[in-house]
């Protein structure tokens, strides 16, 4: 199987990534992170009606012609009032978000009126018709589209919701993911320790991100490296799942039974990839799932995963949004090391708004990860000198 480039590897993973089937209806406090899956509609105008923009006095342009004019105080309208009809010659004391009063076409903010004896006030300056003024439907009419399908629901997306009066939404059905980590050289942190022996990093971070993504995760204990064991664990998990990603196990050393496990549980369509960390990447299925196979390098899997199964899960979910935005940014470090593979590197933005590279870019140190703010794309067979502009992907900004 022929090794492929980043974007060749992309491309096929998007291709045949196949979208869940089904959704659900939950309330909004239960719809953050999840994928919408059909548009929502307001179900009123926003505002509902014309309402002041401030704090202070709404007024009759008519009535004031010239700055210092006083009128009289004849009504007061608080927010969640409604007031009766402005006549001639006279104010209201209004507030944010109150109703404008029949017959006024202007509001005067409190700090350019003074509240004098008697019930009147001076308006200061001369008012413009519609000053202040905030129409009603002027930011969302009645049935239009506030929310496409395919979103990831924010908070901002449930506060647009909950205020145009949507109590529920429709939203994809959870993915469902079995995550196996394979090495008998495995521990459960909190275990003991021995000779040859590595805490399971793996395990932990793919679940954590799978759940922050939004999946249905099933974290499966750590499989030893043998043969038969693997093969059952694939295909119970196949069975079971929409998705099923293992971490470690795919080279091609004499203990690395996931290849030829998954070969005989399914297919593998994708083995190698040209991209540093991560090349040993395995795609393909068993039973009817999915199937992804992460190399055992924890900043490979970071990175490999973020890069290139990130958007796969995204296309499963429904997502609308799959690829990472790409920055323009100056490189304050150097980089003397061009390889043919697509390269990512651990930076993050300094004091002075270059980027700054973590020293060591071993695919086995995890601080890196934890150090950085983001990747730095470097491209097949290029250096990289201080000054020089590259693509930046910042983690907090991935789809």
């Amino acid at each position: 199987m022929s090794v492929l480039s980043f974007d060749e590897a992309l491309a096929m993973l998007l291709a045949r990534a196949r979208k869940v089937k089904g959704s659900d209806r939950v309330p909004l406090t239960e719809a953050t992170g999840r994928i919408l899956a059909e548009p929502v509609l307001s179900t009123v105008d926003v505002p509902p009606l014309d309402n002041s923009g401030m704090d202070g006095y709404a007024v009759r342009c008519a009535d004031v012609r010239d700055a210092g004019t006083m009128l009289r105080v004849a009504q007061r309208i608080p927010a969640g009032s409604v007031g009766h009809t402005l006549e001639p010659g006279a104010a209201a004391r209004i507030f944010t978000g109150a109703p404008i009063p029949p017959g006024a076409d202007a509001v005067v903010m409190q700090e350019d009126c003074a509240a004098g004896p008697d019930g009147q006030v001076t308006i200061k300056l001369v008012p413009e018709p519609g000053q202040h003024i905030r129409k009603l439907g002027e930011d969302i009419r009645n049935g239009a589209e506030v929310l496409p399908a395919g979103i990831v629901l924010t908070p901002a997306a449930i506060g647009m919701a909950a205020s145009v009066g949507v109590a529920e939404l429709p939203v994809m059905r959870r993915l469902s993911v079995g995550v196996l980590s394979t090495g008998s050289e495995l521990v459960t942190p909190g275990e003991p320790i021995s000779s040859g022996q590595i805490y399971n990093s793996n395990r932990y971070q793919l679940t954590s991100i799978l759940k922050n993504l939004g999946c249905e995760v099933t974290d499966y204990e750590p499989l030893p490296d043998e043969y038969e064991a693997t093969r059952r664990a694939l295909r119970k998990a196949g069975a079971l799942h929409d998705l099923v990603i293992t971490s470690g196990g795919v080279s091609v050393g004499e203990e690395d039974h996931v290849k030829p496990a998954v070969e005989a549980e399914g297919e593998l369509a994708l083995w190698n990839v040209a991209v540093k960390p991560g090349k040993p990447l395995a795609f393909g299925k068993v039973g009817d799932a999915d199937f992804v196979g992460l190399p055992g390098n924890p900043v490979s899997v970071f990175v490999t995963f973020h890069m290139l199964i990130r958007p796969f899960v995204r296309k499963c979910q429904g997502a609308s949004r799959l690829l990472p935005e790409a920055r323009r940014m100056v490189a304050g470090f150097e980089w003397t090391k061009p390889g043919n593979r697509r390269e990512f590197l651990r930076v993050r933005v300094g004091a002075d708004g270059r980027l700054e590279r973590f020293p060591n870019q071993s695919s086995g140190v995890l601080t890196s990860c934890l150090w950085a703010d983001g990747l730095a794309d470097i491209p097949v067979g290029q250096k990289v000198s201080p000054g020089d502009t590259l693509n930046y992907i910042r983690f907090s900004e991935l789809p």
